[in-house]
């Protein structure tokens, strides 16, 4: 291989150390996210009651990052992420090496929490600046998978860790959190790093404070969509699992650590598939993704509900190939997000527009969790998920009706 050729597999060192910002954020996040329930459990001895309350100062913080990065407009996408990450090192390290009274817990889960979401449009803007023009998708797909692949490995950690009892939640020291914390200090030490490589590159770019623009509302459509559908994913989906076949967290876990093994292998090749075959086709296959997965969900929750369905053998195995596909379907907000780069009338408008959508994400899902139970409950289970089918009819809309730049359809 020539020297020329050399040159142009080798990844820039700015991608390389961003690449390992992820990797760092990911397991920090294995550690402090995923067991955090049980932590409410084994440290409080939580109710249902308590444990509806505490995620208000979980979700807040989603609500109100459009405002703190408004705020922050001064500063760069890199120096905002270090400030997040040292938001989750204070939130996690009190609580990894205290077991404060509950109204104090509250306080710093929600400090933890608000790093935690100021870094999640920041890290995609971040990356976006630095992929090339025509490697957009793939670029970004890469970086994706990269995220995913670590979070599988952080779950087998905690896994293994946990059911070891080298980890417990009762002990004076919570360890997991203390790794978690850990792990965010050496990402911050990382960003520092790539803010003076780049402080002069657009990736530290200063920001308008606040957007909202016209041009972008097929994008606000998709995200208050996205808060509607997560919400189903995230609390009724594993619900169908939990409760109406009666299994356990660990199953949860496993079939998590599964979808994320296979999601390193998918989420790259979204990438690839966008820049192939462009943003329209893959907002359609976004769409009907939503679509199959929640008719689905319907029929067997349905089913189990009314016992026509076993709750053992071969529907038990069909309800986990949903749950899998629907955490699959998730990863496609890497469409909504190339897509919003694609149509951004200024570069600056990606940030505070990708923390807006965050925040509307954030207020339809704490409105919907609350709805879906009602739904759940009154009607049952399957209604919800029809319901939720027919709302991402609203998803098929935006693909037909979506208009691109000709230069940017396809490979951004």
């Amino acid at each position: 291989m020539t020297r020329s050729a050399l040159e142009k597999k080798r990844v820039p060192r700015e991608v390389r150390l961003y690449l390992a910002v992820l990797a760092l954020t990911a397991l920090a996040l294995s550690f402090v996210s995923d067991p955090i329930s049980n932590y409410f459990k084994d440290a409080y001895r939580v109710n249902a009651y308590q444990r509806g309350l505490i995620e208000f100062p979980r979700e807040l913080p989603g609500v109100l990052t459009t405002f703190v990065i408004a705020l922050l407009a001064g500063f760069s996408d890199l120096r905002i992420s270090i400030i997040a990450q040292a938001l989750g090192i204070v939130g996690v390290t009190v609580l990894g090496l205290t077991t404060p009274p509950f109204t104090v817990m509250l306080v710093f889960i929600f400090i933890a929490s608000l790093g935690q979401h100021l870094f999640m449009p920041l890290q995609d803007s971040i990356g976006m600046n630095l992929v090339k023009k025509g490697s957009l998708g793939t670029m970004m797909g890469r970086f994706k998978g990269v995220t995913t692949a670590f979070q599988m490995l952080g779950a087998l950690f905690v896994f293994a860790l946990f059911r070891s009892g080298a980890f417990s939640f009762t002990a004076r020291v919570k360890w997991a959190f203390l790794v978690g914390a850990a792990l965010f200090a050496a990402a911050a030490a990382l960003l520092l790093v790539l803010d003076r490589l780049l402080r002069n590159e657009k990736v530290t770019h200063e920001r308008t404070r606040f957007v909202f623009r016209r041009e972008y509302a097929r994008y606000y459509v998709l995200v208050i969509m996205f808060g509607v559908q997560k919400q189903i994913m995230l609390v009724y989906g594993p619900w169908v699992i939990i409760s109406l076949l009666g299994k356990g967290a660990d199953t949860i876990a496993l079939l998590g650590i599964f979808g994320a093994f296979l999601g390193v292998f998918f989420i790259p090749a979204l990438g690839r598939w966008l820049d192939r075959f462009g943003i329209k086709a893959m907002l359609y296959a976004d769409a009907l993704s939503f679509i199959g997965v929640y008719l689905l969900y319907g029929l067997v929750a349905g089913g189990y509900a009314s016992g026509s369905l076993a709750v053992t053998g071969w529907p038990v195995l069909l309800a986990y190939g949903i749950f899998i596909f629907d955490r699959m379907s998730t990863q496609m907000g890497l469409i909504r997000t190339v897509y919003l780069r694609t149509i951004a009338v200024h570069p600056a408008d990606v940030t505070p527009t990708l923390s807006l959508g965050l925040s509307m994400d954030h207020v339809v899902s704490i409105l919907c969790a609350y709805a879906g139970g009602i739904v759940w409950t009154v009607a049952g289970p399957q209604w919800l998920f029809y319901l939720a089918a027919a709302l991402s009819l609203v998803n098929l809309w935006v693909a037909v009706t979506v208009r691109l730049p000709e230069e940017n359809t396809p490979g951004t």
